[in-house]
C-alpha cells in the first residue's frame, strides 16, 4: 500500500500547476455546490421559522391556505366553537399582514406585522427591552437586522404605521425574513388597525391540546364543527409551507440546479486533469505492467490520486465554506451548514474524484507492455 501511495503521490505532485488546477476544479466545485445548498438549507429554515416557534400543536387555517404568510383570514368567533370540543385547552387567535411603517424622514417602506399575545406567538431571542412590554397598545418589536431599513437604532425610537404612532419597546436577533421584508411584532388589537381588518378577523388559531388527547381525533371533532378551514398539524404546515415557497416558486429547482452545475463543472476538470496526469505517465505505467503488475495494482494508484486530490480538495474548501459561513451569518439569507451536509459533501467530493478517475484508467487499460522496449 505504500508503494501504491508513493506513486500515487509522485504523480499527483510533480507538475505543481496541473495539481494546483486539480484543486482549484475541486475547490471551485465544493464550494459552489455548499453554497447552493447551504442557501437551501437556510431558505428552507426561514420560510418555516415562524411555525416553528408558534406554541401549537394543531393550526386551524383558512382553506387553500399555502404558507404561514398567505394573508387569508378566518371568523374569530371560530374560537368559540374550537374551545367546545373535548382536548382543546387554548385555541389563541394570530394575525399577519403587510403594512405601511413610515421612516422618519425618508418615506415608508413595507412590514410584515404579527399581531400577537401573551399566550401566542411572541418575539424570540430578544436582546433589548422585554417582550412583555408588548402589551402596551403603541408597542412593537422589531430585529435590529432591518434598523436600517426601518430607521430606528435603539429603544423607544418612535415612528407610525398607517398614521397610528408605535414605539420600539423590544429588539430581536436573528428574526428575518426570507421575503426581506421586516417582521414586526405588535398586539392582537393594534395589529388589526395597522394591517386595516375587523375585529373578528384573525388568520390562524393555534390550538394547543390537553395532556393524552388524542390530536387525531381532535383534529377531525375541529374539520366538522368549523367550516371552510383545514386543521394542520405543526409539521403538515411546515412542509406544505416549505413545498410552496420551494419549488411552488422554483426557487429549490434553481438552487438544485446551481450544485448540480457545480458538481459537473468539477467532475470534468478533475477528469481533465487526471486524464493528461496519465498520459504524461503511460511510459511508467507500461513498465509496471512490463513487469507482471496486474491492471488492478495500475487502477488503485490512479484511485489513489484521485482519493488524495479529494481529501486536499475538500479540505481547503472546507475551510473557504466555513468563512462563507460566518460572512452570511448575519445576512438577510444566512448559509446553513450541517454536519450531515459536511459529510455528504466529502462522499461528493469522493465521488466526482473516483469517477473522474475512470477516463484515465481506461487509457492505461489500453497500454501496450511492449511499448516500454521501443522507449
Amino acid at each position: 500500500m505504500s508503494l501504491i501511495l508513493r506513486l500515487a503521490s509522485r504523480n499527483l505532485f510533480q507538475d505543481r500547476l496541473r495539481f494546483v488546477a486539480t484543486i482549484i476544479g475541486i475547490v471551485f466545485s465544493i464550494v459552489l455546490v455548499t453554497v447552493q445548498l447551504g442557501l437551501f438549507l437556510g431558505f428552507q429554515k426561514m420560510v418555516t421559522t415562524m411555525i416553528d416557534h408558534a406554541p401549537a400543536d394543531l393550526w386551524i387555517v383558512s382553506r387553500g391556505t399555502k404558507c404561514f404568510e398567505d394573508p387569508s383570514m378566518l371568523d374569530r368567533r371560530d374560537q368559540t366553537k374550537a374551545l367546545s370540543v373535548p382536548g382543546v385547552v387554548d385555541a389563541v387567535p394570530l394575525l399577519i399582514g403587510f403594512t405601511e411603517w413610515a421612516v422618519p424622514n425618508d418615506g415608508s417602506t413595507p412590514v410584515f406585522v404579527v399581531g400577537t399575545s401573551p399566550e401566542g406567538l411572541r418575539p424570540w431571542h430578544v436582546v433589548q427591552g422585554n417582550p412583555a412590554d408588548l402589551s402596551d397598545a403603541h408597542a412593537v418589536a422589531v430585529d435590529q437586522t432591518y434598523f436600517g431599513r426601518l430607521g430606528v437604532s435603539a429603544l423607544g425610537d418612535t415612528t407610525t404605521i398607517r398614521g397610528h404612532k408605535v414605539i420600539v419597546k423590544a429588539v430581536t436577533r436573528g428574526i428575518r425574513s426570507f421575503t426581506t421584508t421586516p417582521y414586526v411584532f405588535a398586539p392582537m388589537e393594534s395589529a388589526q388597525t395597522y394591517i386595516g381588518v375587523s375585529r373578528n378577523d384573525v388568520s390562524y388559531l393555534l390550538v394547543r391540546l390537553s395532556q393524552g388527547a388524542n390530536a387525531n381525533a381532535v383534529r377531525e371533532a375541529l374539520a366538522k364543527k368549523l367550516d371552510k378551514v383545514e386543521v394542520l398539524t405543526t409539521d403538515e404546515f411546515r412542509n406544505r409551507s416549505r413545498t410552496f415557497w420551494l419549488f411552488g416558486t422554483g426557487a429549490g429547482f434553481a438552487l438544485f440546479g446551481g450544485a448540480l452545475l457545480g458538481a459537473i463543472v468539477g467532475t470534468v476538470i478533475i477528469a481533465q486533469t487526471l486524464y493528461s496526469s496519465t498520459k504524461d505517465h503511460l511510459t511508467e505505467f507500461a513498465t509496471l505492467r512490463a513487469i507482471g503488475s496486474s491492471s488492478f495494482y495500475i487502477h488503485k494508484v490512479i484511485i489513489t490520486q484521485a482519493l488524495l486530490s479529494a481529501v486536499i480538495g475538500f479540505g481547503v474548501a472546507f475551510l473557504i465554506d466555513l468563512a462563507v459561513l460566518r460572512f452570511t451569518m448575519d445576512s438577510a439569507l444566512p448559509i446553513v451548514i450541517t454536519p450531515i451536509l459536511t459529510l455528504g459533501l466529502f462522499v461528493l467530493t469522493v465521488i466526482m474524484c473516483v469517477a473522474s478517475a475512470a477516463s484515465a484508467i481506461v487509457q492505461v487499460t489500453r497500454i501496450d507492455p511492449a511499448r516500454v522496449f521501443r522507449q
